[in-house]
């Protein structure tokens, strides 16, 4: 595979759970694996948030990561979800991935204990260094209880070469704007919320990190191409017919909207670990009703 390159539609990945005991369920995890890869995406993206990592063990992560590798044979890069609000923790879950044979982590802000941003800076270097890999910052605020600012993640940058770039959930289009208004091609920055990827692309995102694309990873695909091309109207009519879906997506906590649309397309069971719990009947229904809007 040629060197990773932080660009396109990656999918931040469910994983799978049977219903007689919530284990990992890896057959539904291979085959979605080679639905994502025959729907065009350029990156696999396990143990994330959508993947319900505060519920996996260190061996379930492993697993799921090395079993990515394999699926994916080379033919899309995969980019582990790592991070802790233990740093020690941390390191230790990067440096397994790239044990797992992962191409570059992932590595979401502390959540919980709320650092300085000193502290972000610090962890972040720190797990970089650690690891001879790509590394993409993943801010989520919403999730942590922290954001890394502007300045805090260009210093972690210029200490630690590997960050190469930001999965960007803070749901601020101005975060973006000032960040590649800074470094330019330095950092590259993947959307991390559906509905704002091509309004983050209008401004010098490279794609987007996607929760939507574990169902339609043709269509979501089909908006970052064209955008990354310069079809922008093009874009705008596939990312406006996406918006219905992209909002079901999120009627309740997620990864239970997605899980409810991958088991309505006979994909996946619905099931989520505690203390996650499934949509109600009302949501399950605009889950539906959303993607059978977008297919009519």
């Amino acid at each position: 595979m040629s060197p990773f390159s932080l660009r396109g539609t990656f999918t931040a990945l469910v994983t799978p759970f049977t219903e007689a005991d919530a284990s990992i369920d890896f057959p539904a995890y291979e085959r979605h694996l080679e639905a994502q890869i025959a729907g065009g995406i350029n990156g696999l993206v396990p143990c994330g948030t959508t993947g319900e990592s505060p519920t996996l063990s260190e061996d379930e992560k492993f697993a799921l990561i090395q079993r990515a590798v394999h699926v994916a044979n080379g033919r899309c890069q995969v980019m582990a979800g790592t991070g802790s609000n233990d740093t020690k923790k941390a390191l230790a879950q990067a440096k397994a991935a790239v044990e797992a044979g992962a191409n570059a982590v992932m590595l979401v802000m502390p959540m919980y204990n709320r650092p300085s941003q000193a502290a972000l800076c610090d962890y972040v270097e720190t797990v970089a260094s650690s690891v001879r890999c790509p590394v993409v910052v993943y801010n989520v605020p919403s999730r942590t209880a922290v954001s890394i600012d502007v300045d805090t993640l260009i210093e972690a940058a210029n200490r630690a070469p590997n960050v190469i770039g930001l999965k960007d959930a803070s749901g601020n289009v101005t975060y973006c704007q000032s960040l590649l208004a800074r470094v330019g091609s330095r950092l590259s920055v993947l959307s991390g919320d559906d509905a704002l990827t091509l309004p983050m692309m209008a401004v010098g995102a490279r794609g987007v990190i996607s929760v939507t694309s574990n169902v339609l990873p043709a269509a979501v695909g089909r908006v970052v191409h064209a955008a990354l091309e310069g079809r922008f109207d093009e874009a705008r009519t596939e990312h406006l017919r996406l918006l219905g879906v992209h909002d079901a997506m999120f009627c309740a906590p997620s990864p239970g909207p997605v899980k409810v649309a991958l088991a309505h397309k006979g994909a996946m069971s619905s099931m989520v670990r505690p203390p996650m719990d499934l949509p109600t009947p009302g949501q399950k229904g605009r889950v539906v009703a959303a993607l059978q809007m977008f297919e009519s």
